[in-house]
Parts: structure tokens; C-alpha cells; sequence
């Protein structure tokens, strides 16, 4: 490392020239044997490498330029304070490391966390500390996010630099001793969440989980998102390349180090809910799908006191958590069989310690050994358990989903367990294809608009074209709200996702007619009564009764009349590709006589015939049984003999030569199609 020498900066700064120095401002030396301090502070003005090793030759304008920076005075404080405290050598990540070379930048990144564990002592200066503000810091108990909190305690860098090394002293704007890391550790670990015991001794020899580390990063931040993942590095004794201009991938490809040298389930358990399964939380998160990798460390916000579960006592744990499950939650009762003991001793034999302690990472995924419960509503979910324990010190859990090959990372409300738990050798996605990941679902509702049912919202999420996306890995949900206002009636259309089932359902109002500005709010309600019951209408979802290399041509209708009126809302759901959906709105006059929703309804279409119920098409459909391989569209006219039409023309293509506009609803007809015969019902 290039170290500083305190006397030749402090004498250069005095202008005195002695002929006895031979050494350089910089010299590069070995941290495991030379005794140096160490500054630990934030950025600012600061003086770099080249102009440290050029000062001397620059003009004394420049100079004087450079001297009256911020950060040149800190430069020269911290040699005097190195000085009177017998130190000859000092190191200063801004002007000490050569950022011109990208060889020695990533070596110096690296490094930085022995660096500071090496050093004899390291001056913590708080640039925006007075001496009053600390006093009452030291009085008080601060929230990291407070506004008044010194910089310090926010920035990614400074925690690696609070916790190498073995001594940290502390001065305020004027260089003022405040302190220092032992005698001042409980208020530190009040403002940083680190325990006193890591602060007073070290990580060395500490039980500390990969979550628990990762929520002492929480709360701060870097300059670059990549130094979200770089100055964590040494917290976690890994090393990888410096990728700058990678973004967020910094950090998966940290965690993938991580796992490669630790065997810590913790690292998955990001997300999940730090005072335990059904806790209230003080900061609830929206849940994220897909990737068993966090995105960042934010991602571990309060898992300040996570913990590790060795093998040995993790299926006793396991035993303990599903009589607890049996006991609070009655979806849990019947699955146990009526031996206990014998479940905990097959779970015992099962168990492979080796492989339990293994990780093992590959573009396929994370081979992993987890104790995994089977969902009861769908072969491909499960629910981990994972050996580590949350704030409350019960066991954290989390739901996958096959996906593919490998599992993802999903969210349910609502798990029904099939089974008691049984080990499994899963692969986890690190990364996720954004094609399995999502499902779309293309909406017609060109003939709601012929009777005048336009859109009118859509909640929770915005769309104005006619494809939404929705996740396959989690729970998702999409209302649109459609109204005819004249009529002053309306009706609403759920598309949803649930345990690896699309499904579609309507929703109507049987209270009085709705005002306008009440259309949110509406939305809001059949949101609601949709969300509350997805499993229900997922589970009650038309199965196709051809294989997809036969037939992908099913589609199946469900009817509702809505109240106080003549209309029946109708959607029609059907699959043109795997895993996709097409969905089409529909509206038609009703007499009154049914109670819906009613159930779903399948309709069959013969090959070359219109794609869906309901959809307007001049597709070509072969209805002559005696022209076999004559394609006729629909609205051919001409001359037929002998099984054969000769087309003159079609009546939609010379509406416009007539003066007909044929987008005018008045023109359009409705075809209704069952089993390949077709109707023509003008409107």
C-alpha cells in the first residue's frame, strides 16, 4: 500500500526542505508490518493523488489553490495528529491511491477492509459534529434516518471503517477528541445496529449471520450503486472484480461470492418479515418475485438480530416450528399423521449434514438441500424453511415456485400445506427470464364500446393498450372498470395470477347507480371482493380438454346479468400460446332470467374459423362442406356451381365505394359461432 509520510507532508507544508529527507510524500510499504494510522471521513473537496505527488512543482498560484481546500487541511490535521501520537506512516484514501489506474483502484478496493484492520489507530473526523450536537448524541437515542444525523453514519464506505479496525477515534469540525469506538460502542451500536460486542472486539470469531450483516447496510448509502456491493466486500472476506457500470448486478455478484464460501441460509430470507410470520412490521414492503438474489441490502432492513441455525439442531427446530404451525393455524392440523416422532426421525436420517452445508452455484441455478413443505393447491409451489431465525428467534420460511428448471422466489397470503416437511435438492434462480417471469393477457373489448361500456378505470395499475403483463411467480391482480353512463350501469373485469393460474372473473354493483367521480372508488371495491377470493376463481378456471399440439383453439364464456338493467356483461377466456391468455369483453342484450356470475361455459371453434367469440374478423372461414380447401371470407359474393363460389366481391370492401363507413357501429355485425356454424344477427 502507499502510505503517506508524515513528516515530509507536514515539512513540505512549511515550506522546509531538509536535506536529509531521501523519502518520498508517498512510498509503498506492507500493511502487515509497517505501524500507520488511518483517516476515515467524508468526501468532499478533496486533493488527489496526482496533485499530492505534484504540489511541489506546481506555480504558487495552484498551490495556494490546493492549501486552501477542505480536504488539504484534513490531509495536514491528520499527520499532526499521527505525529503526536508517534506514528510515522499514514494512509488517505483520497490521495493515496492512484484512481488513474483502474489495476490499482480495484487492487486498493479490494484491500481497503485489511488496510483498516491493520492499522494502529484510525481518525474518525466528523466534518459536521460540534461539540454541543455530540453531547446530546451521546444523551439520546437517534434513529439512523434522522435528519440531523452526522453524515458519517450514512454513507456505505465509513462501515467497513467502524468495524476493521481496532481502534477508532472520533474528533469533530475542529479536530476535537470526542471519543473513541469502545467506550462510546453503546451509543454507536444505537445509531448503527452493530452489537456492542462487534464493535468492542472485532467480527473475528463473532456468530453472525449474512442478514444480520447486510442490515447494517441498510439504511446507507454510496455515490455509485456499485459501491453498494463493493464496501461490503470485506465485511464478508470475498473478492471479485471491479465492474463499474454494472449497476445492481454488483451486488447479485456479490452474494453469488458470498454463497460460494458460505453455507448461510440467511441470505435468502430478504423480504421476509424480521419480528417473525404474521408479526405487525413498523415497514411493510411491497413483495418482490423471481430471483432468490436480493436487489440491495435495503433488502435486509431490521434484521438486526437474525441468527444462524447450525445442522445439528435445525431439525429439532423444524419440529418445534410445524407443532407451533399445528397449534396457531389450522391449516396446519391434519398433516401430521399420527406419529410425530416418527416424522422427526425420517426428517433426522434424511438430513445430509455435508450437503445441508453446501452450496454450489452454476448457471442453472443455486444447488441447494432445503427442508421444503408441498403446497396442497399446486405441485409447483412450496414453502422453505430455512435454517435461520428471525428477531423473535422462530424459524423463517419463504415460498418458491417452479419455474422452469429452477425455483423462483414468489408470494402467497394464503399456503395450504400438503404434507410435513421433507428435504429436496432445489435449484434457486439467481437470474430470472423475464419470459417465465410473466404472463400477458390481450383484452378485446371492442364490442362492450359498440353498446357504448367504455373503460372508465383501471386499478391497482395503469394500462391503455390491450396487452397487460402480469407476474407468474406471485399473486397479481388487474381491474378494469367498464360503464355505459347513459345507462348508468356497470361492471368490472378481474385478470389475475394466481399459484401459477391465470383466471378471469366480473364483478358487478348492486347498490344504487354509481355517480361518475365514484369510478376509483369503485374499483377499489372490486378489487377487493376479487383479491379476497382469487383462490376460489383460479380453482374454478376451465381446464383445456385437448392437448395444446391438438387443439389451441378452446375457449369458454362466462355470462352475468347486470342488475337494473337490460345488459349482461360477458367475458370470454381462451389461450393462444403457452402460459398467455387472450380475454374478450363483451356486452348483449339480456332478459333478466339468469343469476350471475354464472359458471364458465366452454365453446369449441372448428380449425380456420374466428379465433374467439365476440372478436370482428374478415378472417377466411371454410362453411361450404362441399368446397373442401376453398377458403371464402367472410362477406364473399359470386357465383356458386358445382361446389365451387366464384367471388365478385365482398360487401365489406365496397361499403366504402358506397359511401358506408364501415367502422359505424350501425354496420357492424355481431357473429356468434358454436362448433364452426355462424350466425349473422345485425344489431
Amino acid at each position: 500500500m502507499k502510505l503517506l509520510s508524515v513528516e515530509v507532508v507536514l515539512d513540505r507544508d512549511k515550506g522546509i526542505h531538509r536535506a536529509e529527507h531521501k523519502t518520498e510524500i508517498l512510498e509503498e510499504l506492507d500493511d502487515k508490518t509497517t505501524r500507520y494510522a488511518i483517516l476515515s471521513h467524508r468526501w468532499g473537496n478533496e486533493v488527489s493523488y496526482k496533485e499530492m505527488i505534484g504540489l511541489m512543482k506546481m506555480v504558487e498560484e495552484e498551490k495556494e489553490e490546493v492549501r486552501q481546500r477542505d480536504g488539504y487541511q484534513k490531509i495536514i490535521k491528520s499527520c499532526e495528529q499521527a505525529m503526536k501520537d508517534g506514528y510515522k506512516w499514514l494512509w488517505i484514501d483520497t490521495c493515496c491511491i492512484d484512481k488513474r489506474s483502474s489495476s490499482e483502484l480495484s487492487e486498493a478496493i479490494n484491500s481497503m477492509y485489511r488496510w483498516y484492520q491493520n492499522a494502529q489507530v484510525c481518525y474518525a473526523y466528523l466534518h459536521d459534529v460540534h461539540e454541543s450536537q455530540w453531547l446530546n448524541m451521546r444523551n439520546s437515542f437517534w434513529p439512523l434516518k434522522n435528519t440531523s444525523l452526522p453524515e458519517w453514519f450514512t454513507r456505505g464506505w465509513t462501515l467497513q471503517e467502524l468495524i476493521a479496525p481496532k481502534q477508532v477515534e472520533f474528533f469533530n469540525k475542529d479536530w476535537v477528541p470526542i471519543g473513541n469506538k469502545q467506550h462510546l460502542a453503546p451509543m454507536l451500536g444505537r445509531i448503527t445496529g452493530i452489537p456492542c460486542r462487534v464493535l468492542m472486539n472485532g467480527m473475528v470469531g463473532q456468530s453472525l449471520s449474512v442478514a444480520q450483516i447486510m442490515s447494517w447496510a441498510a439504511e446507507r448509502e454510496t455515490k455509485r450503486v456499485e459501491d453498494r456491493a463493493y464496501s461490503l466486500m470485506g465485511l464478508f472476506g470475498v473478492n471479485m472484480p471491479m465492474l463499474y457500470g454494472e449497476g445492481k448486478k454488483a451486488f447479485q455478484r456479490l452474494q453469488l461470492e458470498i454463497i460460494r464460501t458460505s453455507s448461510d441460509h440467511s441470505i435468502f430470507a430478504w423480504g421476509t418479515n424480521p419480528w417473525g410470520e404474521g408479526q405487525w412490521r413498523p415497514r411493510p414492503r411491497i413483495p418482490r418475485t423471481g430471483s432468490v438474489l436480493a436487489e440491495d441490502p435495503s433488502d435486509f432492513r431490521d434484521f438486526c438480530e437474525f441468527t444462524k441455525v447450525e445442522p445439528n439442531a435445525f431439525v429439532d427446530k423444524v419440529a418445534e416450528y410445524m407443532e407451533r404451525k399445528q397449534r396457531d393455524d389450522p391449516r396446519y392440523i391434519d398433516i401430521h399423521g399420527s406419529n410425530r416422532q416418527a416424522h422427526r426421525r425420517k426428517l433426522r436420517d434424511v438430513m445430509d449434514s455435508q450437503q445441508f452445508r453446501t452450496f454450489t452455484v452454476s448457471n442453472a441455478g443455486i444447488q441447494v438441500f432445503l427442508c421444503v413443505i408441498p403446497s396442497r393447491e399446486s405441485s409447483s409451489h412450496f414453502k422453505a424453511i430455512l435454517a435461520c431465525c428471525s428477531n423473535d428467534h422462530n424459524l423463517v420460511t419463504i415460498d418458491l415456485v417452479s419455474s422452469g428448471s429452477s425455483f423462483s422466489r414468489t408470494s402467497t397470503d394464503f399456503f395450504f400445506p400438503a404434507t410435513y416437511p421433507e428435504f429436496k435438492i432445489l435449484h434457486l434462480a439467481h437470474h430470472q427470464d423475464t419470459n417465465e417471469a410473466c404472463r400477458e393477457f390481450v383484452l378485446d373489448d371492442k364490442q362492450a364500446l359498440y353498446h357504448g361500456f367504455t373503460r372508465q378505470r383501471t386499478y391497482p395499475r395503469e394500462f391503455t393498450r390491450d396487452t397487460v403483463t402480469l407476474s407468474s411467480l406471485t399473486d397479481d391482480l388487474v381491474v378494469i372498470v367498464y360503464a355505459n353512463n347513459d345507462a348508468r350501469s356497470a361492471f368490472a373485469v378481474g385478470q389475475g395470477y394466481y399459484v401459477g393460474q391465470g383466471w378471469v372473473h366480473i364483478v358487478y354493483d348492486d347498490r344504487s347507480p354509481i355517480p361518475e367521480e365514484d369510478w376509483t372508488d369503485f374499483s377499489r371495491r372490486a378489487y377487493d371482493r376479487m383479491w379476497n377470493t382469487r383462490t376460489k376463481y383460479a380453482q374454478s378456471m376451465p381446464k383445456l380438454e385437448h392437448e395444446p399440439h391438438e387443439r389451441n383453439d378452446d375457449h369458454f364464456t362466462k355470462h352475468a346479468h347486470l342488475p337494473r338493467s337490460i345488459w349482461a356483461a360477458r367475458v370470454v377466456w381462451g389461450r393462444w400460446e403457452v402460459g398467455n391468455f387472450k380475454v374478450t369483453v363483451d356486452v348483449e342484450q339480456c332478459p333478466g332470467c339468469c343469476n350471475g356470475p354464472c359458471g364458465w361455459t366452454p365453446t369449441l371453434n372448428d380449425y380456420g374459423g374466428l379465433g374467439m367469440r365476440g372478436l370482428m374478423s374478415t378472417i377466411s372461414y371454410s362453411y361450404l362442406d362441399e368446397c373442401p380447401g376453398q377458403r371464402i371470407a367472410l362477406g364473399d359474393y359470386g357465383d356458386y356451381s358445382d361446389g365451387i363460389l366464384i367471388c365478385t366481391g365482398n360487401i365489406f370492401d365496397d361499403m366504402p365505394t358506397l359511401g358506408i363507413d364501415p367502422g359505424d357501429a350501425a354496420y357492424c355485425p355481431k357473429v356468434s359461432h358454436v362448433s364452426g356454424t355462424v350466425w349473422m344477427t345485425p344489431l
